[in-house]
């Protein structure tokens, strides 16, 4: 089976997340796959193939050099987002991509009108969605690609390397892929997350990031006898909401830019719960936007005169770039291997978060590389294969580079 069939076979398992159930894995479906790359592991040869209760599956290649040298891992993750199904998913390719709209299926067209990035791949073939699911190149490309890079590795004996750990979690995409992850299991001196995007891409730095729950306990009376007595939750919610700044959401803001962004309400006149996450670089920056949150809901309870608004604040991730940097090495080698497969590193701090940010606080420094996917999420998610080809080969070159050292 080579890269492309692999991959190919992964998406047709539905691994979409949940992030409203409370267990790890999040959805039975993705323990399927986890049972499946089980066995596809064993079959091929694999050595420590564990895969846990909770869908954490390890598996390692031996070094075939008595060098000694650090044990490096390779780590992707399994479930889809939760913003698109994944079931049924019905890829097909686009050989020798032209340039032109791409029909997904009637009224869903992939246009580079809407997604420039197509350009940069003319001549390369995608596999695209059918427009009715995603693809799950985010992250079943990441996990065919290091899947694909061991069996090249055990193919090619001539190429010398040191003791490679892979491993495969669930969840990632509701933000509990790191949290039963067993480093000290995993027993890596260090590791990379492909789970980037575009080809070149080396992620160090992420935003540091919280949600905030917050509850407004109204009171519903009667409309015709409500005057002084009526308190309209929902309204109080749309005056809360218009009190942030209204040029710091994700659609206003770029690089190193944080923001506030509402991703739900619900609600009716007796109680609404407004959802917020909060994302910033910086870590100043990040306990400052916290604490405007926490004096907003002040505010709002000394305007009504009754404490009815509620908040709950909880840190999901920071940013890894404060545990990368002491072992910046591990960033040199991945440029390294990328310029020797003929690729121009592209080192970006990344608006969001990976498995890899929790992981290096959890002391397992991990960066985040691409697995060449775009447009995740949706139905317009596509992967160009040479991009694939060319993650695999970074995935080589890094277990050779290591060796070399």
């Amino acid at each position: 089976m080579n890269l492309t069939e692999r991959f190919l076979t992964y998406v047709g398992f539905d691994t979409q997340a949940n992030e409203e159930s409370g267990t790890t894995p999040s959805t039975n479906k993705q323990m399927v796959f986890a049972h499946y790359l089980e066995e596809e592991l064993t079959e091929l040869g694999f050595e420590e193939i564990s895969l846990d209760e909770n869908g954490y599956l390890y598996a390692t290649l031996p070094a075939n050099t008595d060098k000694e040298l650090p044990t490096v891992g390779f780590i992707a993750h399994m479930d889809t987002s939760p913003d698109c199904s994944g079931a049924n998913v019905n890829p097909r390719i686009v050989k020798c991509y032209d340039g032109s709209d791409i029909t997904l299926c009637p009224g869903t067209i992939l246009s580079p009108v809407q997604f420039p990035e197509l350009l940069a791949h003319k001549g390369e073939d995608l596999i695209v969605t059918d427009g009715k699911t995603l693809l799950g190149a985010d992250d079943k490309a990441g996990i065919a690609e290091i899947v694909s890079a061991m069996v090249y590795l055990k193919e090619h004996p001539e190429i010398k390397h040191g003791r490679i750990r892979i491993g495969f979690n669930p969840d990632e995409e509701i933000g509990m892929g790191a949290h039963k992850f067993d480093v000290e299991k995993f027993g890596c001196d260090f590791a990379y997350t492909i789970d980037g995007s575009e080809v070149g891409e080396i992620e160090f730095e992420n935003f540091n990031a919280a949600g905030a729950k917050i509850t407004i306990n109204g009171r519903n009376v009667h409309p015709g006898y409500a005057k002084g007595k009526m308190i309209n939750s929902m309204l109080v919610a749309n005056h809360l909401i218009s009190m942030l700044p209204e040029n710091e959401t994700p659609a206003t803001t770029e690089g190193y830019e944080g923001f506030y962004h509402l991703i739900g309400i619900q609600g009716d006149v007796e109680k609404t719960t407004i959802s917020y996450i909060i994302r910033d670089h910086n870590r100043e920056r990040f306990e400052e936007r916290k604490e405007t949150m926490r004096k907003l809901v002040e505010k709002v309870n000394a305007q009504v005169g009754e404490p009815i608004v509620t908040l709950e604040l909880k840190d999901q991730y920071y940013n890894m770039r404060e545990k990368i940097e002491p072992v910046m090495h591990i960033i040199d080698i991945a440029k390294e291997a990328m310029q020797e497969v003929g690729i121009t590193p592209a080192i970006k701090a990344i608006r969001g978060g990976t498995d890899g940010a929790q992981l290096s606080f959890k002391g397992l420094p991990c960066p985040n590389i691409f697995a060449g996917g775009l447009n995740f999420h949706g139905r317009y998610e596509f992967v160009p294969i040479q991009s694939m080809e060319k993650a695999m080969q970074v995935i080589v070159k890094i277990a050779e580079i290591v060796a070399l050292r």
